[in-house]
């Protein structure tokens, strides 16, 4: 399939007053193929998607609040408090907590574009509050160093390296963004634009040495989405300049910032800060076509989804390990790296990082990509990043995350991780993850719908409605009523339709075989495949109705063999779906000794877990008669096999039901 080219350059629209926009707001940008939605065009009805939101809504959202607004559990929010001077009290909590509490910002505002609700906005409008007395005269605003600078008098700011300072107004920026968008007003926005000048100020006057301290570059997004929304091309130049110096002092890998951005040839190292990199490096691209920018991002994509992403989206193989021997740089050298991809083919199951965090940023980068090129291949990871390493960081019922997101556990388990842990409701060593997957679940319908000027393109499927209005003005409503990713049926119902022919773009996606799609009954045969997409362009009618249907079969999956984790197993899918098997469901064997047969056939059944709605996959194959392994190392094949029935589940869905063993990756016997 060949990219799109020439879909025409977008028309530079200065955005001055409120509209409604998307989350990433590609309207204007040279570069960019397409843009997103607004943020409340679209409303869930009934499915897959609207069940999560509402638990997002009901659940996670509140309890979210609660714990960053606590003075027991959480200090983000106190720590505003008393950098303000509302509160007495010390800095609490680690370097990032600004950011967390931003994003938990980002969450409300996200969920009050699609619900209005006045207790939202009063919720945002008191914490923007205490948020713009903390700040300092000069748009500077850290509580931490605040909070210290007040106690000492010394004006200590970004002299270390492992400061999380840059990464902190990042969010701020990209919250403000958010918030304006989906209120019109402008209080965060405000702060977020005076702290913007003070980054401009600083780094005009900073050393190189001082430019580099600034780890997981999430302001890379925030100043060009701060740039997009306000029109001020300052913002847009500071985040050019800051890609132009980085690697010119001595960095590392486990930043990304070894070597400068253009020269970069492999990923190596902490894998959150690498993601938030290329999705604020593909942000500025689509601002200025810098192609040598493009260059890198197509390499670093084709180094991660081709050697180091997991089956589940997830990104970060490693705790603790060493950078690639340094030999894209400095060949005699080795860096120690955390949280950081590994080399390539490296994918260790029970042992991998995989960081909610590190997997949230794999689909912020690759729907940006998505925007620059309408190529479904970045629309195929978002989607199985979402429904799988995205879902599974947190529970079924809203209350408790995942930091990590292994492939694998057991009990007996020889020896313990950083950072590992079940479930919980806070994640006292680093809370980043909660905020971040709970602003992700209240923005997905962000993702569903994209607008082109050859019409409108359908990414994402779920129950919906949406109400929009088309590049030339036109307006489209839609009803989408389907039971995806469960079933690949897909209703469409045209509400209200634009008077000019209208090309509908539908994703076809990867994993699928057989996609077919029927206008008022018939069979549609002379649609156009471009980019993973099927067009069917028409002048619409309101009452015209859309079927889709796409297989669904479950699908066993090998990996390339030079994965050495896995070489020998297969993983199971269904649609977007990972499959995995848990103890709870094979109570009276070790979910070790399950061999998978090519002739296993399964079935689908409907199953909840912690409340929450499943189909599970159940199904006849084989396994080993369970051993003994007390100080054994080796010992001769075991031969003995018998028939049995597994039941498998959503990977996403593991770990709802206390702690269970479980596998992804299933030994493959014939």
């Amino acid at each position: 399939m060949k990219k799109i080219v020439g879909a025409g350059i977008l028309l530079l629209l200065v955005v001055t007053g409120f509209t409604q926009q998307g989350l990433v707001n590609t309207q204007a940008s040279p570069k960019a193929n397409l843009t997103s939605v607004g943020m409340s065009d679209v409303q869930w009805t009934k499915g897959f998607w609207a069940e999560r939101f509402t638990v997002c809504r009901d659940a996670m959202l509140p309890q979210l609040w609660k714990t960053y607004t606590s003075k027991e559990i959480c200090y983000s929010f106190q720590n505003f408090r008393v950098a303000a001077g509302l509160d007495t009290g010390r800095f609490r909590g680690p370097s990032f907590h600004d950011g967390d509490f931003y994003k938990t910002l980002e969450a409300v505002a996200a969920m009050y574009a699609k619900t209005k609700s006045p207790e939202l906005d009063k919720m945002m409008d008191e914490a923007i509050d205490v948020i713009g007395k903390a700040q300092k005269a000069d748009g500077y605003i850290y509580t931490r160093n605040i909070i210290e600078q007040k106690k000492s008098g010394k004006e200590k700011m970004f002299d270390d390296q492992l400061s999380f300072e840059a990464y902190n107004f990042g969010h701020l920026m990209t919250a403000a963004c958010v918030h304006h968008r989906a209120t019109g007003k402008n209080s965060l926005l405000t702060i977020a634009k005076k702290a913007a000048d003070f980054l401009i100020g600083f780094y005009a006057a900073a050393t190189p040495e001082q430019a580099r301290n600034a780890i997981c570059p999430s302001h890379y997004m925030g100043l060009t989405e701060l740039y997009r929304t306000t029109g001020e091309k300052k913002y847009l130049d500071l985040v050019i300049h800051l890609i132009n110096i980085r690697g010119t002092v001595e960095g590392t890998d486990d930043n990304s910032d070894r070597a400068p951005f253009r020269k970069m040839m492999k990923v190596a190292g902490h894998a959150v800060r690498a993601n938030y990199l290329f999705a604020g490096v593909a942000d500025v691209y689509a601002e200025t076509g810098d192609d040598s920018l493009l260059a890198t991002l197509d390499r670093m994509w084709d180094n991660v989804v081709n050697t180091k992403m997991y089956i589940t989206g997830g990104c970060g193989a490693l705790y603790d390990g060493v950078s690639v021997d340094g030999t894209a740089y400095k060949p005699d050298t080795v860096q120690k790296v955390h949280q950081s991809y590994g080399r390539d083919f490296q994918l260790p199951n029970h042992t991998a990082h995989n960081e909610t965090c590190a997997n949230i940023g794999n689909v912020l980068w690759n729907w940006r990509m998505f925007l620059l090129t309408g190529d479904s291949k970045y629309a195929d990871i978002v989607e199985l990043a979402l429904y799988n390493s995205v879902l599974s960081g947190v529970s079924m019922d809203g209350s408790s995350y995942f930091y990590t997101n292994p492939l694998a556990a057991s009990a007996t388990f020889p020896y313990h991780m950083r950072w590992e842990g079940g479930r919980v409701p806070y994640i006292s060593k680093s809370n980043c993850c909660p905020p971040n997957v709970v602003r992700t679940i209240a923005e997905v319908n962000d993702y569903l719908y994209s607008l082109g000027r050859d019409g409108l393109y359908f990414n994402l499927y779920g129950g919906n409605t949406l109400i929009t209005e088309l590049h030339n003005g036109e307006k489209i409503t839609l009803e989408q009523t389907t039971d995806y990713p469960w079933e690949g049926k897909i209703n469409i119902d045209i509400k209200e339709a634009p008077s000019v022919a209208t090309g509908l773009h539908f994703r076809v996606p990867g994993w699928c075989g057989f996609f077919r799609i029927a206008v008022n009954g018939r069979i549609q045969t002379d649609e156009k495949l471009r980019n993973g997409y099927l067009t069917v362009e028409r002048t619409w009618k309101k009452g015209d109705r859309i079927e889709i249907y796409m297989d669904m079969p479950v699908t066993m999956i090998e990996s390339n063999p030079l994965v050495e984790e896995t070489r020998g197993q297969v993983a199971v899918k269904r649609g977007p779906l990972v499959y995995c098997i848990e103890s709870t469901d094979l109570p009276q064997y070790n979910v070790a000794d399950v061999r998978m047969i090519s002739t296993a056939r399964f079935k689908t059944e409907e199953m909840e877990i912690a409340g929450g709605r499943v189909t599970a996959l159940v199904g006849r194959t084989y396994l080993r008669h369970e051993e003994e392994w007390t100080n054994k190392l080796y010992k001769e094949v075991n031969k003995k096999y018998k028939l049995a029935t597994i039941k498998l589940i959503p990977y996403y869905a593991w770990a709802n039901r206390g702690r269970t063993d479980m596998r992804v990756w299933l030994p493959y016997i014939r």
